[in-house]
C-alpha cells in the first residue's frame, strides 16, 4: 500500500523526527511505499495568494475561491500544489503528524491544506441541489483512502480528558479529523496522541515507540471513526441538519458521531 506522511515540526533531532524516522521504518518493513511531505525541510508557502495561480493577471483583485477553481481547472497551479495533489491521487492512506500549538496544527500544515486542497479538488466536488448537497463529509475526491493523526503535546492527559482545562483532545482534533480530512472523503481512524513530551525518558520513549508501532501496523484493520456521511439519509438537504429522529439527545461535536 502507499502512505503518504505530511510532517510539520521545523526541528528533525526532535521527539517528533524521531517518531517521524521510526514510522517510515516501521511502514517500509512491512512492505509499504511511503512519501513523506517534510514541509519545513521543504520551506513550504504556507499562504494562498494569487501567485498560486500561475495565468491570474496581476491586477486583477484576488478571489481565493474562483482563483483557485481556474487554476486547478486549467491545470496551470503553482507546481508545488500540483505535486501535492498527486501524492494525494497516489496515497491509499494519509498520516498527518504534528505537535498541537495553540490547540490546533502548526501555520505551515494549515497553510499546506489550504492550498493543496484547491476548488475542485478538495472542495467543490459533485453535484449541488436541493436534494445533494455536493460530495463530502465521506465523498468526495479522498474517498476510499484513509487518514490518522500523530499529534504530540506537552500538557497531561488528564489536561486534555472529559473534565480537564484543556478540553477534550477529541473536541480540539475534530475541526481537523472531521473537517480536513473526512470533508473531502477520508475514512478517519482514532488518531495516536503522545502527551507530556518534556517529560520523555527512554523507557517511556519505547513505550510510545511501540503503541505507535502496533498503530501502524493496524493502519488497514482499525475501525474508522464512525462520523456520519452528510448523503447517507441522516441530514436534512439543503438546511445539513441532522434529522429530528436521528440522535434527538444529542449536540455539538458528538452528535455527528456514530
Amino acid at each position: 500500500m502507499n502512505v503518504l506522511l505530511v510532517y510539520a515540526h521545523p526541528e528533525p533531532r526532535s521527539l517528533n523526527g524521531a517518531l517521524r524516522d521510526y514510522t517510515v521504518e516501521r511502514l517500509r518493513a512491512a512492505g509499504h511505499e511511503v512519501q513523506v511531505s517534510d514541509l519545513y525541510a521543504m520551506n513550504w508557502k504556507a499562504v494562498l495568494d494569487g501567485d498560486d495561480h500561475l495565468d491570474r493577471a496581476a491586477d486583477a483583485p484576488f478571489h481565493p475561491v474562483l482563483d483557485s477553481k481556474r487554476a486547478y481547472d486549467s491545470g496551470r497551479q503553482s507546481p508545488d500544489i500540483a505535486a501535492e495533489q498527486d501524492k494525494l491521487r497516489w496515497a491509499d492512506a494519509v498520516i498527518l503528524q504534528f505537535p498541537l500549538w495553540w490547540f490546533t496544527m502548526p501555520a505551515i500544515l494549515k497553510g499546506w491544506v489550504d492550498r493543496v486542497y484547491a476548488y475542485g479538488f478538495g472542495y467543490g466536488v459533485g453535484e449541488h441541489s436541493d436534494v445533494r448537497w455536493g460530495d463530502r463529509y465521506g465523498e468526495g475526491t479522498l474517498a476510499g483512502k484513509r487518514a490518522m493523526l500523530i499529534v504530540t503535546t506537552g500538557g497531561w492527559e488528564s489536561h486534555y480528558g472529559p473534565r480537564g482545562v484543556n478540553g477534550p483532545i477529541d473536541d480540539l482534533l475534530f475541526p481537523i479529523q472531521h473537517g480536513v480530512l473526512h470533508y473531502p472523503g477520508f475514512d478517519v481512524l482514532p488518531p495516536y496522541v503522545v502527551y507530556r513530551t518534556s517529560r520523555m525518558d527512554e523507557q517511556r520513549y519505547a513505550a510510545v515507540r511501540d503503541g505507535l508501532g502496533e498503530r501502524l501496523d493496524a493502519l488497514w484493520t482499525t475501525a474508522p471513526i464512525g462520523f456520519r456521511r452528510q448523503n447517507g439519509g441522516e441530514y436534512e438537504i439543503p438546511a445539513l441538519t441532522l434529522k429530528p429522529e436521528i440522535a434527538p439527545d444529542r449536540i455539538g461535536f458528538h452528535a455527528h458521531i456514530v
